[in-house]
């Protein structure tokens, strides 16, 4: 995941490193033997379902403080996830992120969301129920940004492996990373 993402920061044009992306996560859903897909998923043939990529769902937001918060995740056979709330981000279009680091990662950043889209059945698309992430620095998903800033581009929202095979435990979006906003951007249900 790390090559992948690095050959989308590599790519000064945001849609064209999206369908990188999108072609780098197929293959790997497909064919990688640590698949979170059970073999006989149809999707490992016709790809993971997204929104068409929108480029107004890419922002660079500054990050602010927050008042510490920790908490232990079980994660089941790798036992427990400390995560450490470290900043908040405001999304331009509705609603405030929590922004994690977690402790086994070495610090790595972990911003999860769970939007309006989660397990709706309203017919206008939904992705899963318990969230999706859109940052997990242990994977390599920087997109950009420094100390005080970062890009968060919707569009690379994903679903955790757990939403896939109930072999693998995730973290999950908490309440200060669930917002009421509608976000047609990144992966869904079908």
């Amino acid at each position: 995941m790390s090559d992948l993402y690095a050959r989308v920061r590599a790519d000064d044009d945001p849609e064209h490193g999206h369908a990188i992306w999108r072609a780098g996560r197929d293959e790997l859903f497909r064919t990688h033997p640590q698949s979170a897909l059970p073999a006989d998923d149809p999707l490992r043939d016709t790809g993971l379902p997204y929104w068409p990529y929108d480029p107004a769902w890419r922002f660079t937001v500054p990050l602010q403080p927050a008042e510490a918060d920790e908490r232990e995740l079980d994660t089941g056979d790798d036992g427990g996830l400390v995560m450490r709330r470290i900043a908040t981000v405001e999304l331009p279009v509705g609603g405030t992120l929590d922004v994690w680091t977690m402790h086994q990662y070495a610090g790595g950043l972990f911003v999860p969301i769970k939007d309006g889209t989660a397990g709706s059945t309203d017919g206008k698309g939904a992705s899963y129920g318990a969230g999706r992430y859109l940052l997990d620095t242990a994977k390599g998903s920087w997109l950009g940004g420094d100390e005080s800033s970062m890009v968060l581009d919707l569009n690379f929202a994903y679903h955790p492996s757990c939403r896939y095979d109930d072999r693998w435990r995730c973290p999950l979006a908490a309440p200060g990373n669930t917002v009421e906003v509608r976000i047609e951007a990144g992966e869904r249900m079908s």
